[in-house]
């Protein structure tokens, strides 16, 4: 809808100031198209949504157990994951996957008011030697110069624990969005769980409690980051021996 449109409506129902400044942005970001749109053959199916929320997140805290977080993989270890994809991708679309990747990964380099990133992992997802002893070596040690970047935290959950909540709540990500002037405009929190053939978004303020319960616990279960790179080092010595 246009503006002058908005703007005589809203006149016409009396609307607050507050609130027609609010839908004025609003119909400005829907004409907005994401630059990962441009990226549409490199994006799998139902992933389109979640590269979106992604963009726009303040803070985002990704729990996973056997995979590395896109936002923390190197070229080389995405290689590796795209490689066994059904049906096969040719090297050009796995070139263009590892393209978005790399864009994605720009807002790593933005500031700690701008965005955040929280990763919790299960030992389990350095055991597996995506791509070779090489590529985890090497994966491994970009873990540990990102965990000293000021607005990125890496913990890891140790095989020894045992049994824990993470390992009945699975992978998910929780996405939180930066408050807007209009609070009635700021977007909720969103859990996002990827699936072989879907996914889920989750944002009903009892599922967010329920995940945000979960967090803590998987925290309370995980190596705090000195210790994380302390073990993300020592396996990483183990894969170049």
């Amino acid at each position: 809808m246009k503006k002058p449109i908005i703007r005589a409506l809203c006149r016409v129902y009396k609307v607050g100031e507050d609130d027609l400044l609010g839908l004025l942005w609003l119909a400005d970001e829907s004409r907005k198209d994401g630059w990962w749109q441009s990226y549409r053959d490199a994006i799998f199916a139902n992933v389109d949504l979640f590269i979106g929320l992604e963009q726009a997140a303040r803070r985002i805290t990704s729990f996973q157990l056997t995979l590395l977080p896109g936002l923390v993989q190197t070229a080389d270890y995405r290689r590796a994951v795209a490689r066994t994809h059904v049906p096969a991708l040719t090297d050009e679309e796995i070139d263009r996957h590892v393209e978005l990747l790399t864009k994605r990964q720009e807002r790593l380099r933005e500031s700690g008011e701008q965005f955040s990133l929280h990763v919790l992992l299960s030992e389990a997802a350095l055991r597996h030697a995506i791509g070779g002893a090489n590529i985890m070596a090497t994966q491994l040690r970009h873990l540990i110069r990102l965990s000293h970047l000021p607005n990125i935290t890496i913990r890891i959950v140790p095989l020894t624990v045992g049994c824990y909540l993470g390992l009945d709540v699975g992978p998910f990500v929780l996405l939180e969005f930066p408050e807007h002037v209009n609070p009635a405009l700021t977007e909720p929190p969103v859990i996002y769980i990827e699936g072989y053939t879907g996914a889920l978004y989750l944002d009903k303020p009892d599922e967010i409690g329920r995940y945000r319960a979960a967090l803590s616990t998987i925290e309370n279960a995980a190596l705090n980051q000195s210790e994380s790179r302390a073990l993300l080092l020592e396996t990483a010595e183990e894969y170049e021996a």
